[in-house]
């Protein structure tokens, strides 16, 4: 059966709010202040170590030590208080829900700690909706491994030779082409301007386009 898998942060959601403020929860806790803001939001959904040097860049005497030091406090920052500031992208769960109703399995592919991506689309009513939700540990690999994607195609109950991923980075970029399948990139997150530039088979400027490209692309279900 023919599946489509989402990425999670910049895709089906707007994490980056919560994000920054676990980052900079770990910095205050160094007596170093605030190091992230709004314009930061790009960085936030590339993950946690990826804020954690950008903050330590921005002050002298620290270095990937400190990188490694941070991860685990912020995962425990971000565990307390997940979705104060996300929220579902416009059109998104409609989106999932017209794609079930068409016959199509549904499931999700992040880079996001299983346990915090269980955790914040439960807490956002959201979980019920996808038949599988794989995340950077579920396997012993992550994006932009195949595998990840083709693992989570199985146990949605789809076939992995007719997947598309719905992504944001060029991370769910090149685990499409690891993986031969297309890719369908939305243009409405924080790295919207640098979608093109990836070259997808696909993209979206709101998810009331994504049956249509599915379609294109994969066919129906």
């Amino acid at each position: 059966m023919a599946t489509v898998v989402f990425d999670l942060d910049g895709t089906l959601a707007d994490t980056s709010g919560d994000l920054l403020g676990a980052a900079n929860s770990c910095f205050r806790d160094l007596g170093l202040g605030d190091l992230l803001g709004p314009d930061d939001k790009g960085t936030a959904l590339k993950g946690g170590r990826a804020m954690l040097r950008l903050g330590f860049s921005r002050v002298t005497g620290f270095d990937e030590t400190h990188v490694d030091a941070g991860y685990q406090p912020l995962l425990e920052a971000y565990a307390r208080d997940i979705d104060t500031h996300t929220f579902l992208y416009d059109g998104a769960m409609d989106a999932v829900r017209a794609l079930k109703a068409a016959g199509y399995k549904v499931a999700i592919c992040t880079n996001k700690p299983e346990g915090l991506a269980e955790t914040l689309m439960t807490s956002l009513g959201v979980r019920h909706e996808f038949a599988a939700l794989l995340g950077a540990d579920t396997l012993p690999v992550r994006k932009p491994d195949p595998e990840h994607l083709f693992e989570t195609v199985r146990r949605a109950g789809g076939d992995p030779t007719r997947c598309v991923l719905v992504g944001d980075t060029a991370t769910d970029r090149d685990t499409s082409k690891n993986a031969g399948a297309p890719s369908i990139l939305v243009t409405f997150g924080p790295s919207g301007d640098d979608m093109a530039a990836l070259a997808p088979e696909g993209m979206i400027d709101n998810y009331a386009d994504l049956m249509g490209e599915v379609i294109r692309l994969i066919g129906p279900a």
